[in-house]
């Protein structure tokens, strides 16, 4: 059983290999990890693991990442949020929204390095 103590963070992505990929060196750096491949089931996960910090997938089915942040500002407006995303041509206006909604942006392929530089970023903000 994972330290209460230890900072909580929620990964939603809808490949399981990268949930897997990304939560196992987040664990193994110290972090207490969670997982959805959906954002309905993220959202339903919040309230109960309540997370430091959250890494969203941007194009996922049903909803999408740039979704789930939405819901996440109306619900959880300081909440620190990365969107993590394969898309390397998103366009100005998608820019801008995600920037307006204070995530940050990275792109895959990430290493599990990025991924806890990230994670120790998100946290900063969170302090």
């Amino acid at each position: 059983m994972a330290d209460a103590g230890l900072p909580v963070i929620l990964i939603v992505d809808d490949q399981a290999e990268v949930l897997r990929l990304f939560a196992r060196g987040l664990e193994v750096a110290g972090y207490r990890v969670y997982t959805a491949e959906t954002v309905e089931a993220a959202m339903h996960l919040i309230d109960d693991a309540q997370p430091d910090a959250v890494l969203v997938d941007l194009k996922m089915p049903y909803v999408n990442g740039m979704g789930m942040l939405y819901r996440l500002r109306k619900a959880h407006p300081r909440l620190p949020v990365a969107i993590i995303t394969g898309m390397q041509d998103l366009d100005k206006e998608s820019l801008q929204e995600i920037a307006m909604l204070d995530a940050s942006l990275h792109f895959k392929p990430l290493s599990i390095a990025e991924i806890q530089q990230i994670v120790e970023e998100l946290l900063k903000r969170k302090g």
